[in-house]
């Protein structure tokens, strides 16, 4: 019995697909002509997979015209900027120094630490999405969000720090990876500083 019921069930299913394969296959090309004759009709300015690439491009120029020679180049070489905190008071007779820094990274929190010691603090978590027409969305060049971190720190360290969520160090960023780029950068200032001095000798 089950076996006669199983055998009429696939002899239905395929007297339905015969009923039913031309007029699907027809639907089918007609789509297929209908999607062809949209893309045909799309503005010029219609999606450019090469816009990510030529947006990061003017970027890293625009952030290379703002910040100084040394910033820019830390980016470069390194993937990150260092932007020291504000100074304490200053005390007579010494000369005041930043207690701590930030580390900023493209689209991941600053990163706040301590540069004696290399103590991480906190992670700062800001957003800055690109609300450019037609084709915002909700991340700017890479480049760009780092430029947006440093204005803002530079120009009102303390708004932006207390208008962002404060996490713990390790929420977002892995602290193994900022301790060995705290590694990185000092030896990069080291090379750096020792390269000048070379300059000045041979000059």
């Amino acid at each position: 019995m089950a076996l006669a019921l199983g055998t009429a069930a696939l002899v239905l299913l395929a007297l339905l697909w015969e009923l039913y394969r031309r007029p699907l296959q027809a639907r089918l090309r007609n789509l297929g002509e209908r999607l062809k004759e949209h893309r045909r009709r799309l503005p010029a300015g219609g999606y450019d997979p090469g816009r990510e690439r030529r947006a990061e491009q003017r970027a890293r120029a625009l952030l290379r015209s703002c910040v100084s020679a040394a910033d820019w180049e830390m980016y470069r070489d390194l993937g990150f900027m260092r932007v020291l905190g504000s100074p304490p008071p200053s005390v007579p007779g010494q000369s005041a120094r930043a207690r701590y820094a930030y580390l900023i990274y493209p689209h991941k929190p600053i990163l706040a630490y301590v540069p004696g010691t290399g103590e991480l603090l906190n992670e700062y978590c800001v957003a800055f999405p690109d609300h450019s027409k037609p084709f915002g969305s909700a991340r700017l060049p890479d480049s760009d969000d780092v430029l947006a971190k440093w204005m803002a720190l530079s120009g009102d360290e303390r708004r932006i720090i207390a208008d962002a969520n404060m996490h713990l160090p390790g929420r977002q960023l892995d602290p193994e990876r900022v301790r060995r780029d705290l590694v990185r950068l000092a030896r990069w200032e080291r090379e750096r500083s020792d390269g000048r001095a070379a300059s000045v000798r041979a000059a």
